[in-house]
């Protein structure tokens, strides 16, 4: 669903932010009657409050917002999203600084989401003025690529198997002219993929690796692998009936790696760009894989099945040895890998793993710029044997109840040697209850960060600088 600012400026009706204790300092920048209002409606300027100010006519001419002091400790940057959820339809301008008018713009645009594929939206929304000084047009390209992984998860299963997956990625890559492969069902183990094709040969729709490359041959190489599980049963592990719930977000790490290829395509990013997503559904079947299972991946491991429910791990494991072979300057995987990874950190702070050091301070410093917050997680290498294979050369899970997404982690990174820099992100792609600008439901999740750093540290060649 696209989402534009409004045209024109300086047309809306203000918004005037304001930090409690400001009142009376402020009075004299609002309209007549905004005293009245003031005392009528008991406005103390608290954070997220809202004060629509009724000028003589009974119409809105002003709206007061109150915002967190910049020294608050849970500040959040996105709570001007909150205003897309209170205001009636109309159009709207800043009328003086929020805290950082950039992220208010964007959380306004994020806000205003509505996943529309199976009921109507009823009622129209508040539209914004593009704030003074910030691109627009970038702010709507973000906005909609987070849109796309959005939808994308939202998609329940049925509507969004392996073919509609590999369909969504085939048409991005056509809208860049992205040079493209696709590579389906035993096919797969003609071109030496055969983890991907154990892990979805049960499934009604074959496996299959979506592969496309973007910019010119000679920029760096930029590679993202995502995780595309369109629905995880756990296999023949199978998952208690909580646990399926909301198992068509599975596919969410690939739902991320087309909406920052989305972004940085759009942006011109100075890169050449490759995208690998592993589809598959992890169904039950005849032919589905069983535990204690061994199969030889493209790397030339052999790696036995512990648990039929850690299949991510193994189509990734396929695609990143593929991404691997040529070397990328920066190689990214995005997975909805493991609960661990929410049982450490929660739904909203996605852990990421990378033996860079340099990368991983850059990524903490665009993540806290952007409000995308993630968390460096470490690759504890005394926890690399617990994945020995006793019949193999390693096993799929560890064995044990500790340190589940370290050792998933520690999986992944047996497959990747020549990237010169490689990061796993273990994602939730999920939020459980609405907050300004996040409403319930897929979320993408480190995407706008890494979205920033690239730009900044490749540059755009494209119409967004």
């Amino acid at each position: 669903m696209p989402i534009h600012f409004a045209k024109g400026q300086d047309a809306g009706v203000p918004i005037w932010f304001v930090e409690a204790g400001e009142l009376d300092a402020r009075l004299p920048q609002w309209p007549q009657g905004t005293a009245a209002a003031i005392q009528m409606a008991q406005f103390a300027g608290k954070a997220g409050e809202t004060l629509m100010v009724p000028g003589p006519d009974g119409r809105m001419v002003a709206v007061l917002f109150g915002l967190e002091a910049p020294q608050a400790r849970n500040r959040d940057p996105f709570l001007v999203g909150k205003l897309v959820t209170t205001l009636p339809a109309g159009v709207y301008r800043f009328a003086n600084a929020s805290h950082d008018d950039r992220l208010a713009a964007l959380a306004w645009l994020l806000a205003s989401y509505r996943f529309t594929r199976y009921k109507a939206q009823r009622a129209e929304l508040p539209q914004l003025e593009v704030p003074r000084g910030l691109d627009g047009a970038q702010l709507e390209e973000i906005a909609a690529g987070v849109f796309l992984a959005r939808d994308l998860i939202n998609t329940p299963a049925n509507d969004m198997g392996p073919v509609a997956l590999e369909a969504a990625a085939v048409q991005l890559a056509n809208k860049y002219q992205a040079k493209l492969e696709v590579i389906r069902g035993k096919a797969l183990l003609a071109q030496n993929l055969p983890l991907i094709h154990a892990v979805g040969r049960a499934g009604a729709q074959e496996p299959r690796l979506v592969d496309f490359i973007w910019g010119r041959e000679d920029a760096p190489k930029v590679t993202l692998v995502g995780k595309g599980v369109c629905f995880d049963t756990g296999g023949l592990n199978i998952k208690p009936d909580a646990g399926m719930l909301i198992m068509k977000k599975d596919m969410g790490g690939a739902a991320s790696a087309l909406a920052l290829a989305s972004m940085l395509m759009q942006a011109g990013c100075d890169i050449r760009l490759r995208v690998l997503l592993p589809i598959v559904e992890n169904a039950i079947s005849s032919d589905a894989f069983r535990p204690g299972d061994i199969y030889p991946s493209r790397k030339g491991l052999s790696v036995e099945i512990g648990n039929t429910d850690a299949e991510g791990r193994l189509i990734l494991a396929d695609a990143l040895a593929l991404a691997d072979e040529e070397a990328p300057q920066l190689l990214i995987d995005f997975a909805t890998l493991t609960g661990a990874a929410r049982v450490a950190l929660g739904p909203d702070l996605p852990p990421f793993y990378t033996m860079d050091d340099s990368l991983a301070a850059q990524m903490a410093q665009f993540a806290i710029a952007v409000n995308d917050p993630v968390w460096r997680m470490p690759l504890w290498e005394p926890y690399d044997r617990l994945l020995d294979g006793k019949i193999s050369d390693l096993n799929n899970i560890s064995g044990g109840p500790f340190a589940g997404s370290i050792t998933a982690a520690l999986f992944l990174r047996r497959f990747v040697e020549k990237a010169k820099s490689y990061v796993h992100f273990d994602l939730y792609g999920w939020t459980p209850s609405a907050r300004p600008a996040r409403p319930e439901g897929g979320e993408c999740q480190s995407v706008r960060m890494l979205y920033a750093l690239l730009l900044a540290k490749y540059g755009a060649k494209g119409q967004i600088a």
